[in-house]
């Protein structure tokens, strides 16, 4: 795998596992398994909150190799810039103007999207938190009290809101809520 590695955490019900690798995720969620966990067992990827459909059966070896089959870079392209080619659908006048930019209309644009990322770092930071945050909160506490009001306060973002909320929760899943939505309460 390129880059680095995949984060997650995993869950057995209401109780944190392990935050880590998504392998060693995987693996604590394969042994709690064996052990007889109540469940239900998830794992969350770290950067969006998602629940992780994880296949866990065989060894370490066969649940290393599927999650490196499903990471596994793309045949073709330019591998070495890391570029895929998109479509973009512009008017006429758009690509005018493009055309006209030093450097053509791709030089153009990634300086367009460059400045845009810088400008809009920390509102993006913040919606991202709000999105991965909302994500977790909808698969692991969206039966318990509470859970509208803190949805509510997480996108207004008003923190003490957000804490009075979530304070009944179970300890572990209020701590990861709270972890996944900070930059959106900062």
């Amino acid at each position: 795998m390129s880059g680095p590695e995949r984060q997650a955490t995993g869950f057995d019900g209401e109780r944190r596992l392990l935050s880590g690798a998504l392998i060693d995720v995987a693996l604590a969620l394969k042994a709690a398994t064996a052990a007889g966990a109540e469940g239900p067992l998830l794992a969350f990827d770290e950067a969006t909150g998602a629940v992780i459909d994880l296949d866990l059966r065989g060894s370490r070896s066969d649940i290393a190799a599927r999650l490196a089959a499903g990471a596994a870079p793309r045949g073709r392209g330019r591998p070495k810039l890391g570029v895929a080619a998109r479509e973009v659908t512009l008017l006429p006048r758009h690509w005018e103007w493009l055309a006209e930019q030093p450097g053509g209309a791709s030089a153009a644009l990634r300086r367009l999207v460059e400045a845009a990322r810088r400008t809009g770092a920390d509102e993006n930071r913040a919606r991202l938190a709000q999105e991965a945050a909302y994500r977790f909160m909808a698969a692991m506490a969206g039966d318990l009290p509470g859970f509208e009001e803190a949805t509510r306060a997480l996108f207004a973002p008003d923190r003490a809101r957000f804490e009075r909320h979530v304070a009944a929760w179970p300890n572990d899943v209020r701590a990861y809520a709270a972890r996944l939505a900070e930059p959106a309460l900062a």
